[in-house]
């Protein structure tokens, strides 16, 4: 009997160091998961209807890039996203023109400026019209409702279809004031269609039709026109031989913050850089030529 007292004593011990570290794991918090790294949070843009495609690609990319971020993009014309930006409607407002050009002094004065890139734009016309190319003085003429028929530019005889953005587009803004030199077009001459896609599908349905779009949606359904005998290049409107062209604006209210200030800065980054180009847009960096209003 007295043999056998070491081995209870043992057998006690290891009994009373098996509760107790049973009882220390029982009183041990779980480790917390490590906090989810890169922009969390959301973000709107509205405006532009030249800007949207590639704004729409940017915020698919970026939501890949960063599953805690959400960026919803949506239309309306430079106008409206210029208003929704500066009344707090929207955290970034998409425009083809500076913000100074459709908002009061004191609006745009409260906006920040980020051009993200360059977009040209072109003379189109429904691909059935014998014309391939304009001068600024036919442009004007055929705008203000001088020129009707498209036999008096070198075409068939054929009646002149005018397919116009609203007054808050800045496509159309920016195709007034580079291509008509600023001239007032004719009322109740034309036909509005609210988006750049409309314009397009209105073009290709629509015979002798003629109206103006961003190169990004220029394709086989449409014809682009040159304008005084020059072609709507990238190289022609880099080197400024091409004069249809704008920037393309993100305007936050005061400095972009939160979402919006990462998905900006990805839109002007190098990795984004390739996109833009194979989008039909021009980055900043090829520009040979500037534009301060």
């Amino acid at each position: 009997m007295t043999k056998c007292k070491p081995f209870v004593i043992a057998l006690i011990l290891v009994l009373s160091l098996s509760v107790a570290l049973v009882g220390c794991s029982s009183n041990t918090q779980p480790t917390p998961a490590p906090a989810a790294s890169g922009p969390s949070g959301s973000a709107t843009a509205v405006g532009s209807s030249a800007l949207q495609p590639l704004a729409e690609k940017a915020a698919e990319m970026f939501m890949e890039k960063n599953k805690n971020a959400k960026v919803q993009v949506q239309g309306g014309g430079s106008g409206t996203g210029l208003t929704q930006v500066a009344q707090g409607g929207a955290d970034i407002g998409n425009s083809d023109v500076f913000a100074a050009e459709k908002l009061p002094a004191d609006q745009a004065g409260t906006l920040v400026d980020h051009k993200v890139c360059v977009v040209g734009f072109a003379t189109v016309v429904n691909p059935e019209v014998k014309v391939d190319s304009l001068t600024g003085k036919q442009l004007i003429d055929i705008f203000t409702g001088k020129i009707t028929n498209w036999k008096d530019v070198g075409g068939q005889d054929l009646k002149i279809v005018i397919l116009n953005r609203p007054a808050s587009s800045g496509t159309r803004a920016t195709f007034k004031k580079y291509a008509l030199n600023g001239a007032e077009e004719a009322t109740g001459q034309a036909l509005t269609e609210d988006s750049s896609g409309a314009i397009k599908k209105a073009l290709s349905d629509t015979k002798g039709s003629i109206s103006y779009l961003a190169l990004s949606y220029v394709d086989n359904s449409v014809k682009a026109l040159k304008y005084d005998g020059v072609e709507a290049t990238v190289a022609n409107i880099t080197s400024g031989k091409y004069p249809i062209w704008s920037y393309e604006h993100m305007y936050t209210k005061g400095e972009a913050k939160g979402v919006a200030k990462d998905f900006i800065e990805f839109i002007m980054s190098d990795a984004f850089k390739s996109t833009i180009t194979q989008m039909g847009y021009i980055p900043n960096s090829e520009m040979k030529v500037t534009r301060d209003k």
